[in-house]
């Protein structure tokens, strides 16, 4: 089992940076490290990590998705049984409920040793906001976001990570921040991963809905906890003509909200 730090010691987390923020968004995974280091943790990267197994595992290739998994773990697991970190700490709602809730399912027929070590790792894994209010006990964050600000509830975190007062919490200490209601906030924006690419129609008007309500909410930034959702809605906003714009959590807390200068 992971080693508990002292009071006095610093907890060592190990960021999982997730596919889509290594490749697309690096930025993001830099705003995580510092919002993490500047509450009291200090952060480790294993270079060896890759998938956790998530795309496979949704599309049904289950023997593809278990060697993501069965290397995930062989990345992340020596790591905590050493005491080397406490855990394991991702932007990404996504990856961590797949990482917590389906590997149980992906190692159900291996052996006991295997299943342990897995289910070690699974508990060890949190998403960004959840770890800064809940372990480290962050209530506010000294930044600002000028503008109008909304919050979409992104669905893994929301419905099965049950992470939601969380990023509110945090957004909600903004400085020069007015939040602002989305109606339907806890609609999906119609990404859904797969979804997205096998019933494109289905999607892309549930992502125009939700830009709708975006309109309606005068929002200048909508902060999201999965950058799969905000690509999917910046690029709706974009088509659209919209000057509002989808930023990561992580951003948004770090300061770089990227409210239009227009609309400040």
């Amino acid at each position: 089992m992971p080693s508990t730090p002292s009071p006095t010691q610093k907890p060592t987390v190990a960021l999982f940076v997730t596919c889509m923020v290594d490749t697309l968004y690096p930025a993001v995974g830099l705003a995580a490290t510092s919002l993490l280091e500047q509450h009291g943790a200090q952060v480790v990267f294993p270079p060896e990590q890759t998938c956790c197994g998530q795309p496979a595992f949704n599309a049904g290739y289950r023997s593809d998705a278990l060697k993501l998994a069965r290397h995930f773990v062989a990345v992340f697991w020596p790591l905590l049984s050493r005491g080397d970190i406490q855990a394991i700490v991702a932007p990404s709602g996504s990856c961590v409920a797949m990482v917590r809730h389906y590997y149980d399912l992906l190692f159900e027929h291996t052996t006991a040793g295997e299943r342990d070590r897995a289910n070690e790792v699974s508990q060890a894994t949190y998403e960004l906001t959840e770890y800064l209010v809940d372990v480290l006990g962050v209530s506010e964050i000294d930044s600002r976001c000028s503008g109008r600000l909304a919050y979409h509830a992104c669905c893994h975190l929301l419905r099965e990570l049950e992470v939601d007062a969380q990023p509110r919490r945090l957004l909600a200490g903004l400085q020069d921040t007015e939040i602002v209601r989305l109606p339907g906030d806890e609609e999906c924006c119609g990404f859904g991963g797969l979804f997205a690419i096998k019933n494109a129609e289905i999607s892309t008007a549930m992502g125009r809905r939700k830009v709708q309500s975006i309109l309606a909410s005068g929002a200048d930034v909508v902060a999201v906890n999965d950058v799969s959702c905000m690509t999917h809605l910046n690029g709706i906003l974009k088509r659209e003509g919209c000057a509002c714009k989808a930023v990561h959590i992580a951003d948004v807390l770090e300061g770089r909200c990227g409210a239009p200068a227009g609309r400040r």
